[in-house]
């Protein structure tokens, strides 16, 4: 039997069949039916058809379902569907106790017990994601506005950001018409972070959202009764930079002195493989539904 597996982000999602190269495919758009998207995706990435579908994505809504997208697809036996947290999750740690945190684009802290389950965040870029690089990028442009309007520092981040929008009064009607402004906002993270050793505001932003990341992972770990040495995953782009990786790991054993962080074991289009075959308290998380 064939397998697609997916991952979905809303900069960009990646598929695979069976061991097969990496598809790189266009984002999750959240204020569109997702399964609508995931359709069209999976059709783009598997033209000939494939047995089984197993997704892990953001933006899932409650009418977003594994038996919807199945009766888009045509040929399909089963479809298994997750949000990206357990995808996440499984391709960090697999199935053992533990927390991924992910942090690309949004963000989104995933924790397994004993018996218990806990998501943290992930709550989208309106009101939530802290410390994921839309949330990084927001803060460069506000530090940029603050410093035109007199109300902050001034700061390297500035010429960057003029040089996409010359005139700054502009920027948030530009950015409220882009239908792709969160992918958009979220691309300043890489020059906060270029930036941060030479710039303090662009440092204060990288340590800030390193805080909320560790917070966030102390209280999913809480919530699900985890030992105190449980292993801590991390997964994204966000901890790509040194300074921020390094601060999240010196936050997090403020709250958890004995957690070991530990290197992934692969990562979300992994994750979305291995529902295939997940047990235990995450096969309750995953969505399934057959021909």
């Amino acid at each position: 039997m064939t397998l697609l597996a997916l991952d979905g982000g809303q900069s960009g999602c990646r598929a695979r069949i069976d061991d097969g190269p990496a598809i790189d495919l266009p984002g999750i758009q959240t204020h569109r039916s997702v399964v609508a998207q995931l359709s069209a995706l999976v059709r783009e990435a598997a033209p000939g058809g494939v047995d089984v579908v197993c997704i892990g994505t953001t933006g899932l809504g409650s009418g977003d379902t594994a038996a919807a997208l199945l009766a888009h697809l045509s040929g399909v036996r089963e479809v298994r569907l997750a949000h990206d947290s357990v995808t996440s999750y499984l391709g960090g740690l697999g199935d053992r106790p533990g927390c991924v945190v992910a942090a690309g684009t949004g963000s989104i802290i995933f924790a397994v017990g004993e018996t218990a389950v806990a998501r943290v965040d992930g709550w989208g870029h309106i009101v939530g994601d802290a410390g994921s690089g839309f949330w990084i990028g927001r803060a460069a442009l506000d530090a940029v506005l603050r410093e035109y309007d007199g109300r902050g520092p001034s700061t390297a981040l500035t010429p960057i950001v003029t040089a996409d929008f010359p005139d700054l009064a502009q920027m948030y009607l530009d950015l409220q018409a882009d239908p792709d402004r969160v992918r958009r906002v979220a691309s300043y993270a890489k020059k906060v972070d270029e930036l941060s050793r030479t710039d303090v505001i662009a440092g204060s932003i990288l340590l800030a959202a390193a805080e909320e990341l560790a917070q966030s992972v102390a209280a999913a770990l809480h919530r699900v009764g985890a030992a105190a040495d449980a292993p801590v995953c991390r997964l994204g782009n966000v901890f790509n930079g040194a300074l921020l990786a390094k601060h999240f790991v010196e936050t997090l054993h403020t709250f958890r002195p004995d957690a070991e962080v530990v290197a992934p074991s692969g990562n979300g289009l992994d994750g979305a493989a291995r529902m295939a075959t997940a047990t235990g308290s995450l096969l309750g998380k995953i969505d399934i539904a057959t021909a």
